[in-house]
């Protein structure tokens, strides 16, 4: 599963094959969401606040290029958060 970002003890990651809908996985330390894409709300499992707030502000931020990611299975490294 290839990391696509880290930020803040966070790490963004894309398995490409992997089920819809589209989504990405949050892993901060034994916490693991599964994050929808397109609706950019966590559809399986769960972070901390301060950590869900920090990934999702991310994932605004790169919407569009993670959703090119899924579709195209082409990884490429995303930015952090700053």
């Amino acid at each position: 599963m290839p990391e696509v970002a880290r930020f803040y003890g966070i790490v963004i990651k894309v398995f490409f094959g992997d089920h819809p809908p589209p989504h990405f996985h949050a892993i901060y330390g034994e916490y693991v969401a599964l994050v929808s894409i397109e609706s950019l709300e966590i559809i399986e499992g769960d972070l901390p606040n301060r950590a869900q707030k920090l990934v999702l502000e991310w994932a605004a931020l790169y919407q569009r290029d993670l959703l090119q990611m899924w579709n195209t299975q082409k990884f490429q490294k995303l930015p952090p958060l700053k």
